[in-house]
């Protein structure tokens, strides 16, 4: 069993910065992959990005491609999603989840899900 839980969302005004974290525990969780994935008001949850167990391999959403960075710390079962020049369009509630073998962009192949945390952009 894995779980995850996410941290560091809040009210931010576009351009600025914030950076999400994901604390995951339970067995060899450096062995899953780890990604991110929002959802807006009235939208279906969407990918952000993903990250190999190793850290190091990557893949992003084309729409946070040069915005946002993930990166992760395994000796602190940490997975951080660094996002900057953020735009009203990054509002969501963003999600952390685990999954087992290689990172997809595919949320239903995710087995391990956090409760989410609110980031909101103003103008």
């Amino acid at each position: 069993q894995v779980a995850l839980v996410e941290s560091g969302g809040g009210l931010v005004q576009a351009g600025g910065s914030l950076r999400l974290s994901c604390a995951v525990s339970g067995r060899t969780v450096s062995r899953y992959a780890v990604g991110w994935f929002r959802q807006a008001p009235g939208k279906e949850r969407e990918f952000v990005a993903t990250i190999d167990w190793s850290g190091g391999t990557a893949y992003y959403a084309d729409s946070v491609k040069g915005r946002f960075t993930i990166s992760r710390d395994n000796a602190k079962n940490t997975v951080l999603l660094q996002m900057n020049s953020l735009k009203l369009e990054d509002t969501a509630v963003y999600y952390c989840a685990a999954k087992s073998g290689s990172p997809l962009m595919i949320s239903y192949s995710y087995d391990y899900w956090g409760q989410g945390t609110q980031v909101t952009i103003s103008s």
